[in-house]
């Protein structure tokens, strides 16, 4: 089945005013009650990833993990937790972060990745770039390179993927949407 972007953007739900006044939410939890859509979000990514040279793939809690995860078993990578604070067992390094809407920290599991990691980061979406470079941090820190940073949908009017290329980290997402 090929990628229908129209179809998968389709799917994609807008919840105003969520989770603060203001915040136009883009809910993607409606691609994984529609197994057409999600079929072809996950092929989307297998395809683009199944000849690179990743070796790990990232994710970032909670939205990001239901894609990964799957991506990690089709392409039989190592799959890398980024967590909110205080919810990975054993040591952790961590990082604070500004969001669009707050503040809040992440942590990784100290020696989840080394020097000469190849990793790809995912994520359910790009907004400010806040999570994202928290995550890249924790990675970095440990000596693992990331070859991209993947998402669902770019939110670009609020900066973060332009953030993140201005930094030369390559970005992939399947859909963008306008606004914030």
């Amino acid at each position: 089945m090929l990628y229908d972007d129209f179809y998968v953007k389709s799917l994609i739900r807008t919840v105003e005013d969520w989770p603060k006044a203001g915040i136009s939410f883009r809910d993607i939890t409606p691609i994984f009650s529609d197994p057409k859509g999600m079929r072809m979000v996950v092929d989307a990514y297998v395809h683009r990833y199944i000849a690179s040279d990743i070796t790990h793939i990232a994710c970032i809690d909670a939205r990001g993990f239901l894609i990964a995860a799957v991506l990690a078993y089709e392409l039989q990578k190592p799959l890398i937790l980024i967590r909110k604070k205080g919810k990975l067992p054993g040591k952790t390094i961590s990082q604070s972060y500004d969001l669009e809407y707050g503040s809040a920290e992440l942590e990784i599991q100290e020696n989840a990745v080394k020097e000469g990691d190849h990793v790809l980061l995912f994520d359910d979406l790009i907004a400010t770039g806040g999570t994202l470079f928290a995550a890249i941090e924790l990675l970095t820190s440990q000596g693992a390179e990331i070859k991209e940073v993947a998402a669902i949908i770019d939110l670009p009017d609020l900066g973060g993927s332009q953030k993140l290329r201005d930094n030369e980290i390559p970005i992939f997402s399947l859909c963008a949407f306008a606004g914030e």
